[in-house]
């Protein structure tokens, strides 16, 4: 690849990445006003401090993927309906292994990484999960219909879904609702590498 194509996809990129954050800036404003809340309401409800929502409404801060989903979740929205924008995108779009925007939690026991470009996550999430050995992700019930398609790629887990639970190894896949606790623990003496659908109805 020359450096001209290289420079210019770059430059594809950052534009789509600029389109993206100008929508979810000018969305929490609009959401908010639409709710008639304050920004200390919606803080309260996001978990985001009062002033990181006063910058992202203006423009002056790139939220992470993590700030983003607590946005969307006050919302009662996906990720992808949030930042929707209506501009046109690449057919072929990208996300590198090493892009560090899209990892939504990296920690010493867990590294979540989404492989779903945010603008077009509507009713479906697609993430990587990689579990340390003896780590666990438990996660809180989400939204009412809620389900998640669980495929391990490397190593074993357990999987958790309310009163139920399943053990997985390499090659298995589970599907369980997702809107009551569930948890996917690695029970294995290695690294779990897992491949997460969460899919929402209604």
């Amino acid at each position: 690849m020359d450096r001209r194509t290289l420079q210019s996809r770059e430059q594809k990129s950052e534009v789509t990445g600029d389109a993206v954050g100008k929508t979810l800036c000018r969305r929490v404003r609009e959401l908010r006003k639409k709710r008639g809340w304050t920004l200390e309401e919606l803080s309260a409800a996001c978990g985001v401090s009062r002033s990181m929502l006063s910058e992202i409404e203006r423009g002056n801060a790139n939220p992470t993927l993590a700030v983003t989903w607590r946005i969307a979740q006050a919302f009662a929205m996906s990720l992808g309906e949030l930042v929707e924008t209506p501009t046109a995108t690449p057919r072929v779009e990208v996300i590198r292994a090493d892009d560090r925007a899209y990892h939504y939690r990296s920690d010493r026991s867990c590294r979540i990484r989404t492989l779903s470009p945010l603008h077009l996550e509507k009713s479906v999430e697609y993430y990587e999960v990689v579990l340390r050995a003896g780590a666990a992700l438990r996660s809180a019930p989400h939204f009412s219909g809620a389900r998640e398609l669980l495929t391990v790629q490397l190593g074993s887990v357990s999987v958790t879904s309310g009163a139920d639970s399943a053990a997985l190894n390499k090659g298995d896949s589970a599907h369980y609702p997702a809107d009551v606790p569930h948890c996917i623990e690695n029970t294995g003496d290695e690294e779990a590498v897992c491949f997460l659908v969460v899919t929402y109805t209604g």
